[in-house]
């Protein structure tokens, strides 16, 4: 009987002798001076070179900055969109994606080292505590001053932002006087919709701007209210649209396909395929569909067009779009930073990819849309009005009712409208590209804005408000103001630089819902959508 005791407990006390050794032994490894004994070193030749020049440069390095570098040179070599984010700007990234962040709820802009405040968001914290359009932010919480200080606009929305719910105090000058206004943060939407109305009777017209969490209920909200107004066609514009959530892509697409079709299918060397196929009965699976796109169009926008120009659905009218077709996924790392890494590539429903190549390095890739300038390929020259079709590289592929489509290098439309930017003059490009046109619309409306205000809708104000050559003279003066001479411009630089000023107005007073309204009576895009549109109904002829 002994011995049958022994030979059950003895197993348990040698399992419970060894748990207890081992963990002694844990401690005396945590416990030792030693710092090789139970210990190997499993930093890389690149940790170890960024360690020695942290220790022994001859100068100050901020290593953080030179790894940062170091990582995205590496993924540069894999592909274009594999992008390393640090840490410090992860959270702005993400709130973009996600559609919101939380913040005061102003739209601002530094003019001569003084931060003025452009615009108010509606219901917002800022309206709320009293802030209005025109104050100027001299301080924040009493201890950081803005004014004069030349601060870059990151690092004044870092001042701003803050915790949902928590109070910032600012002191804004208004009429000469200093005023003190406290504001309680909120959460503040980033809209992906710009604008969504009827822009005939029976035509709606949406613009998305991005695909973040929120851009699919956003598209339903719009989408609903449009079919209440008795919406029988669509111009969903992309144009300029670079992307964003897949999956908010496909479920958009779904509402104007019907049955089980397929929308995209993914695949890479890790990555089995996987096949994104309409799952509910769309809203909108019948009537008449215009997808506008340009170059800026890139990503899940070119899903978007790749699915309806695959199954018939859809004319698409435009340029040539961007020619993104690689998926990345988010991985999150251990200091607070992220890698977005390239894991598989998508393809159209006929099996088109349409990424365009990048075998010849980052920099030939970031300079394709430059290069497509230089060709003449987007622009009106001559008689080559269709000089985008000669761009053809891709594959074709035949669609069911045998039309042609391609792959490789972006979506092509089916009906193609240049940018005539041919006469554009290095003084005009300026008031462009240094802000100049943008901030003399703000300061013309403040200087206006009790004749403004007799404008109660953008439609209205479309129909009234007419620039002319009182605008065109104040706009030369603030661009000289700002080094930029407007004296010897083309006849036609002035005629489209006075038909901009309007839809800019509206975006000062309703934002971009307002510019869109404005600017569409002239946009050379939607135009050629609504003669699309317009045609009578007729068997369409396509390529064999």
């Amino acid at each position: 009987m002994g011995n049958r005791k022994l030979q059950v407990w003895l197993p348990l006390l040698f399992s419970i002798t060894m748990v207890f050794g081992m963990a002694i032994g844990y401690k005396l490894r945590e416990n030792t001076s030693m710092p090789g004994f139970f210990k190997t070193s499993n930093k890389t030749a690149m940790q170890e070179v960024l360690d020695l020049i942290n220790l022994r440069y001859v100068d100050n390095v901020g290593v953080d900055t030179l790894a940062n570098k170091t990582i995205q040179n590496m993924l540069n070599r894999l592909d274009p969109h594999s992008i390393y984010i640090p840490a410090s700007k992860l959270s702005v990234i993400n709130d973009d994606l996600r559609g919101n962040f939380s913040g005061i709820g102003v739209e601002f802009q530094m003019f001569y080292d003084t931060v003025n405040v452009l615009n108010v968001l509606a219901g917002g914290p800022s309206e709320k505590a009293g802030m209005q359009v025109g104050d100027k932010i001299i301080k924040v919480n009493d201890t950081i001053n803005i004014a004069g200080t030349k601060m870059n606009p990151d690092a004044i929305r870092k001042a701003l932002r803050g915790e949902t719910g928590s109070k910032v105090k600012v002191t804004v000058v208004r009429n000469f006087k200093q005023v003190p206004v406290t504001i309680t943060r909120g959460t503040i939407p980033i809209p992906s919709v710009d604008a969504a109305y009827m822009i005939t009777p029976t035509t709606g017209f949406i613009h998305l701007n991005k695909f973040a969490e929120s851009t699919y209920r956003e598209f339903m909200e719009a989408l609903e209210k449009l079919q209440g107004q008795k919406m029988q066609k669509l111009i969903l514009d992309l144009r300029g649209n670079g992307g964003g959530l897949l999956s908010q892509a496909v479920n958009i697409a779904d509402e104007f396909l019907d049955e089980d079709k397929m929308i995209v299918y993914t695949q890479g060397a890790h990555v089995p395929k996987y096949e994104y196929r309409c799952k509910r009965t769309g809203l909108f699976e019948k009537g008449e569909l215009v997808l506008l796109v340009d170059e800026g169009s890139a990503s899940a926008s070119e899903v978007i067009g790749g699915a309806l120009q695959d199954w018939d659905r859809a004319t698409i009218i435009g340029r040539r779009t961007f020619g993104k077709g690689l998926v990345q996924e988010q991985f999150e790392l251990r200091d607070g930073s992220a890698l977005r890494l390239t894991v598989a590539r998508y393809y159209s429903p006929l099996g088109r990819n349409i990424q365009k190549p990048y075998d010849e390095g980052y920099e030939k890739y970031e300079g394709e849309l430059t290069e497509r300038f230089h060709s003449k390929e987007v622009l009106q020259s001559g008689d080559t009005s269709k000089a985008d079709t000669s761009k053809i590289k891709g594959p074709a592929f035949k669609t069911s009712k045998g039309r042609l489509v391609y792959g490789g290098g972006g979506i092509m439309p089916d009906v193609y409208v240049p940018l005539d930017t041919a006469s554009m003059g290095r003084e005009v490009m300026k008031l462009y590209i240094k802000g100049t046109l943008s901030n003399f619309i703000y300061t013309y409306y403040l200087k206006h804005k009790a004749e403004i205000a007799q404008y109660k809708s953008p439609e209205q104000l479309a129909a009234s408000f007419k620039a002319g050559e009182a605008e065109w003279n104040a706009l030369k003066n603030f661009a000289a103001a700002d080094s930029i001479n407007l004296n010897n411009v083309s006849a036609k630089d002035k005629a489209d630089l006075i038909k901009r000023i309007p839809p800019l107005v509206a975006r000062q007073i309703w934002r971009y819902e307002g510019y869109y309204e404005v600017l569409n009576h002239t946009d050379k895009f939607v135009q050629t959508a609504l003669d699309q549109l317009n045609k009578p109904v007729q068997a369409k002829v396509y390529n064999k």
